[in-house]
């Protein structure tokens, strides 16, 4: 079993603040750090760092070449990412000392990927292989329908969330990887369980992983449900938690693990990351997390 994840690619430019900035305000920053970034980059990192076998599509731009060496670095197969005559997207992030966050994203590079790049990549992969999809690249339907065409399993993470996505073809997703924001805009029901409840009614051929933040993760099945709770640490920096958990989820999964097992594994991780500053470079090898496995 093999993932393909099709996602974005970013430099990060982070900006410590006292607080998030409030419209009309300026701020002076604490300090800037660049950073390797995008959630598709994090969730191939974190994946390669959890011992997966993980495929990075997408595109950069000239400036973006050092963030396919962090890739590779991290054990990621690289061979899909093409280049792009413009700019990599980027973010400009702000992070409180409280450690929330604000980010605003530059798409760049990360919205040009072509229907025939998408066919070409797909023929490496087959029945059984997982696509794993996140809401920064173009072409995301297109691609949802070649790799539903093609036999993979589709994990589909829709952030950041826009109203676009309820336009894509949400039919053929297996697996739905939400926040509970992201569950209640997607189902239009109440943060929580509620929207858990609602979105299981709404895709009742698709499971639903839904984190709660500080509160740790819930799993839904058809009827049934597990959770898991969080690892209580001193939260830095939750710039990469969401994607680390879903990095090391896919990677308890595809090791035959129980739903249970995966759900804390992917929780001690992401616990691990928000102690950390910066975003992939705060996710965690597998050593940290499954000692003892």
């Amino acid at each position: 079993m093999k993932i393909l994840n099709f996602g974005s690619l970013n430099i990060d430019l982070v900006y410590r603040v006292p607080h998030i900035v409030k419209p009309g305000e300026t701020l002076s920053s604490l300090s800037l750090a660049t950073f390797a970034g995008g959630k598709g980059n994090n969730q191939s990192i974190a994946l390669a760092r959890a011992g997966a076998p993980v495929y990075h599509a997408g595109r950069i731009g000239k400036d973006g070449e050092w963030l396919v060496g962090i890739l590779k670095a991290a054990g990621a197969d690289v061979r899909f990412v093409r280049r792009d005559s413009g700019p990599t997207g980027h973010a400009v992030i702000q992070v409180a000392d409280g450690g929330q966050n604000s980010i605003v994203l530059f798409p760049g590079a990360n919205r040009t990927i072509t229907l025939p790049e998408i066919r070409q990549t797909l023929k490496h992969f087959g029945k059984g292989d997982i696509l794993l999809l996140q809401n920064e690249i173009n072409a995301i339907p297109d691609i949802m329908k070649a790799a539903h065409k093609a036999g993979l399993k589709i994990w589909f993470n829709p952030a950041p969330f826009d109203p676009a996505i309820l336009t894509y073809p949400l039919s053929l997703v297996d697996l739905f990887i939400v926040n509970e924001i992201e569950a209640a805009d997607l189902s239009g029901a109440r943060a929580g369980k509620p929207a858990l409840a609602a979105l299981a009614r709404r895709f009742p051929g698709a499971q639903i992983l839904m984190t709660l933040g500080a509160k740790g993760a819930m799993l839904k099945s058809g009827p049934r449900q597990w959770a898991a709770p969080a690892p209580k640490v001193k939260s830095v920096d939750t710039t990469a938690a969401g994607d680390t958990f879903i990095g090391y989820y896919a990677a308890s999964f595809i090791k035959g693990l129980s739903p249970e097992q995966c759900l804390a594994y992917a929780c001690k991780a992401a616990a691990i990351s928000v102690t950390r500053k910066g975003a992939a470079d705060s996710i965690p090898g597998k050593e940290e997390v499954f000692l003892g496995e």
